[in-house]
């Protein structure tokens, strides 16, 4: 249970953290029209993953019984996750976009995260495989995970909202830095993780 837990944060923190198109948009609005409106864009996950997550688990729940899938597929998500941890560990900031836009933060977030290919790699390779195990042991399990990555992705993108509209500097300092590379190191090790179970479940170890 506690496995399952730790994973859910520390993929949604790092999820959270990390430089894309929706956190791009997020310090956007942040800057152009306040914190709120850089928090209203933080929520799109909870209305894009939905149907993400519920045709993700469909599909693996036809595919539960192929082991050499859900373990080519864990293959793959290690592969994703350490791509995600080097990135990681060799980012260098949140870039600022310029230019002018209307305060319909929420639509925009959620246009955006919904065209964006990263959430449907992500739980077809990682979140739903690990969910489906943790499903395995139990709905607390899983609950655990998705939840705790959840509770890490918005909070995470809520406080770099604020954090972006008291401070411009914030998100290129040291500190936010540090912690993006520190998460690199913690994707890396989960990426391992994901790899040997993928090994496993094809029969290779």
């Amino acid at each position: 249970m506690v496995s399952f837990l730790l994973q859910g944060l520390v993929l949604g923190l790092s999820a959270g953290f990390a430089p894309g198109p929706l956190l791009t948009l997020i310090i956007s609005e942040s800057l152009r029209h306040g914190g709120r409106a850089g928090v209203r864009a933080s929520l799109a996950p909870l209305v894009t993953d939905v149907p993400i997550v519920a045709v993700t688990m469909l599909l693996l729940s036809k595919l539960s019984h192929f082991e050499p899938i859900l373990g080519t597929l864990s293959l793959l998500g290690g592969l994703f996750v350490l791509y995600l941890g080097w990135e990681n560990l060799s980012t260098k900031g949140v870039v600022e976009t310029a230019g002018e836009s209307t305060p319909r933060s929420l639509r925009k977030g959620v246009l955006v995260n919904f065209l964006s290919p990263h959430p449907y790699i992500f739980w077809l390779t990682v979140g739903g495989p690990i969910t489906w195990r943790a499903l395995e042991k139990g709905p607390l399990h899983a609950a655990l995970f998705v939840g705790s990555f959840y509770a890490l992705l918005i909070g995470s993108k809520v406080a770099l909202a604020v954090a972006a509209g008291r401070s411009r500097s914030f998100l290129k300092g040291p500190l936010y830095i540090a912690v993006m590379r520190l998460l690199g190191l913690a994707l890396c090790i989960l990426a391992l993780l994901l790899v040997r179970d993928g090994l496993h479940r094809l029969g290779l170890m």
